[in-house]
């Protein structure tokens, strides 16, 4: 093994013990942003155009929703929708059959999007919903001061 072999084994060496930047993954980050005019929307996709790494953004007025994707993070999207002055979350639906249960309390919502619900953890339970127990018991027909229309 010559000098020139020497050289580049050592050179070798010493560029793998640099540290290697860990490349960022694409990612698609979807947000709930409130937009009433077209006017928002494009203040909205001019802003997170904006965000660094942001590759392209979709803005759905409609549905009140923002997609970025690119090479970007959660946190500094929300940032940056934030500085709109608008009200703004990370986009909290998910489609109903995602959900465990669906029915609960907590996943439904009124103003999610059709065959969709809020994204809920699979520890809640269909016991955990508004009905209150009296209410079941106040119609009942083993109660004898049940509601007389009955």
């Amino acid at each position: 093994m010559g000098v020139g072999g020497t050289l580049e084994y050592v050179s070798d060496l010493l560029s793998s013990m640099k540290k290697k930047k860990k490349k960022k993954q694409i990612q698609t980050v979807a947000i709930k942003i409130r937009m009433d005019c077209e006017g928002c929307a494009r203040k909205v996709k001019k802003v997170l155009s904006g965000v660094k790494g942001a590759k392209s953004v979709d803005v759905d007025l409609k549905l009140q929703k923002a997609t970025v994707t690119g090479y970007v993070e959660a946190k500094k999207v929300l940032a940056a929708a934030q500085s709109t002055k608008k009200k703004v979350e990370l986009w909290p639906y998910v489609p109903h059959t995602m959900v465990a249960n669906p029915y609960v309390a907590q996943a439904y919502d009124k103003k999610a999007p059709p065959n969709h619900v809020r994204k809920v953890p699979d520890t809640a339970t269909v016991t955990e919903t508004t009905v209150d127990n009296r209410y079941i018991h106040m119609f009942s027909d083993e109660n004898p001061d049940a509601c007389s229309i009955m």
